[in-house]
């Protein structure tokens, strides 16, 4: 679970994303599932965008992304929603990456 402090550092993060993912009339597949997973393994914050013919709420769809990718809602405005999961791998590599420049 993210604390207040956290989640508003992400929320200022993910203001200058574009969505990434969007979600289509076929819903929540599979695909768009293990996209998104993808998405969220090598960006850790993403924006996705959900279809106005959607059958759920945004919070909905939101909660059942973060629960289908383990990864935490950070926030949900309109038909957008950011998810956000930690990448281990994606910090050691920015740390090597700083110690070689």
């Amino acid at each position: 679970m993210l604390s207040g402090k956290r989640r508003a550092e992400l929320r200022s993060e993910a203001h200058h994303l574009s969505s990434s993912v969007h979600v289509g009339h076929s819903g929540l597949t599979s695909a768009l599932i293990k996209s998104l997973d993808d998405s969220i393994r090598t960006h850790e914050l993403v924006k996705v965008q959900l279809g106005k013919q959607m059958e759920m709420t945004a919070r909905d769809a939101a909660a059942a992304l973060a629960k289908a990718t383990r990864s935490n809602v950070v926030q949900v405005i309109g038909k957008t929603v950011t998810l956000y999961r930690e990448n281990p791998e994606l910090k050691k590599k920015r740390e090597r990456k700083a110690t070689q420049d």
